[in-house]
């Protein structure tokens, strides 16, 4: 979440630029792996765009039928999509076949956290309310504490164990953002989502900009997988 609609459209719009020239560079690098991780800069983007047309629907300068239609949108790629995206892109990128049997638990979880939060968005009504300069979405999803807990541990968790070091430090951003932003939401603070969508897209960036070493050996060697899982 931003400060406002025209916060949100900047940054939706330099995070989306950044994105295409992520897809650009992994085309060009003749990296097709990489392409479903490389897309996230673009995902980000677009949510950030969308996010500006939620809050011209909270301030009535957007008509009841787009507005809802902007926050469902809004709901599909914060929820259901995202916990999908990010543990495939790790998994695709990955080049140990040691690592990727470890990372399809991630996408496995990641699937089957977002079953019910797709069921909830799609047949629930998604609210949005402005308080200050943070919005505040409701979407009535069932088990909230344990669908939360497995979005973070699929996505975060797999960035983590994904065996790239560039990607790691995205998993360690991520994380703690996701505690800084709960704690400043708590306390009724602007929430920190554009500056850490950005400085995660710019870690994609440069991840994107580096070719892999050559070898299976590139991620080294696969750990056990967590006792969670």
């Amino acid at each position: 979440m931003c400060w406002s609609a025209q916060a949100d459209l900047v940054t939706g719009g330099v995070v989306s630029g950044i994105g295409v020239l992520c897809l650009v560079r992994t085309h060009r690098a003749g990296r097709p792996e990489r392409l479903p991780l490389a897309a996230l800069p673009l995902v980000l983007g677009a949510h950030q765009l969308i996010e500006a047309a939620v809050w011209l629907g909270t301030e009535g300068d957007l008509p009841a039928g787009p507005a809802g239609w902007a926050r469902t949108a809004w709901a599909l790629i914060a929820l259901p999509l995202l916990p999908v995206l990010v543990p495939v892109g790790v998994r695709c990128a990955a080049r140990d076949p040691g690592r990727r049997r470890l990372l399809l638990a991630f996408v496995l979880l990641g699937l089957l956290v977002a079953v019910p939060l797709a069921v909830a968005v799609l047949t629930r009504p998604v609210t949005a309310t402005a308080h200050g300069h943070t919005l505040g979405y409701a979407v009535g999803i069932p088990h909230p504490a344990l669908l939360l807990t497995g979005y973070l541990v699929a996505t975060v968790g797999s960035l983590l164990l994904g065996g790239d070091r560039l990607l790691r430090r995205l998993g360690l951003l991520t994380g703690a953002g996701a505690v800084v932003c709960a704690l400043l939401w708590r306390l009724a603070f602007v929430s920190t989502w554009c500056a850490l969508a950005a400085l995660a897209s710019l870690l994609l960036l440069h991840w994107t900009a580096r070719p892999p070493r050559d070898g299976a050996a590139a991620d080294g060697p696969a750990p056990g997988p967590p006792a969670a899982l």
